[in-house]
């Protein structure tokens, strides 16, 4: 496939087929992303791909700890409290998703399946846990070497056929994901990746982000035009 094509078609996959992934296409679209650049050429990542009784383990976990109450226990911190055009894009894909489900805004029942997803890493065949190594993880330019490496798994993975969504909900419970991972204390997590065949009939799957036009995000300085 052709990257612009890559580029331009990939969306985030929320439904997939229980359909197994070969860990041969698995090491072929970590190749691809492996190829990514780093500041100085440090690779600074390790990644842990979860399928299986490990990754069911995984799920049950999140679920149960979240369903009790406990709160989130990531290993970085979480995010600020997003405000202006940051939480109107925020509600408008939450808007353009629940539309697509079917899900109407006073349905909690539905809603709380929809997030139990999220936790349960959206059902996918694979997880892939990505970690940073714990010297770098107040280092920023670390943080984007990871993003770098994160964005050329979800594009080479579209590449093979394969769907992705970077899920942060995955590793809330991050004590749940370090121990069926076996995640060396060397190393942080940040991430993952929930990956596996799209499901065609999954209708959130259908699903585009809206993005903001060139002229919206960009300023062109010293162009004569």
């Amino acid at each position: 496939m052709e990257l612009e094509s890559a580029m331009r078609e990939r969306r985030s996959i929320r439904g997939f087929l229980d359909k197994a992934v070969s860990r041969e296409t698995l090491e072929e679209i970590i190749a691809l992303a492996n190829r990514a650049p780093s500041s100085m050429n440090t690779q600074p990542w390790h990644l842990h791909v979860m399928t299986g009784d490990p990754l069911e383990a995984v799920r049950n976990g999140n679920a149960e700890r979240m369903l009790a109450g406990i709160p989130p226990v990531r290993e970085i911190s979480a995010h600020a409290a997003y405000e202006g055009p940051h939480r109107e894009r925020q509600i408008e894909i939450a808007v353009q998703l629940f539309e697509a489900m079917g899900i109407e805004r006073h349905d909690q029942e539905m809603r709380q399946d929809w997030v139990m997803r999220g936790f349960r890493q959206f059902d996918a065949p694979v997880s892939i846990v990505v970690c940073l190594d714990k010297s770098l993880v107040n280092d920023t330019i670390g943080h984007f070497d990871l993003g770098a490496l994160t964005y050329g798994l979800t594009l080479a993975a579209w590449s093979k056929g394969l769907g992705c969504v970077i899920n942060g909900q995955g590793i809330m419970q991050s004590p749940v994901v370090r121990e069926n991972a076996k995640i060396p204390d060397d190393q942080v997590i940040m991430t993952c990746v929930a990956m596996g065949w799209p499901d065609d009939t999954f209708k959130a799957n259908s699903v585009v982000s809206r993005r903001r036009p060139v002229d919206n995000l960009t300023r062109f300085i010293g162009f004569n035009d």
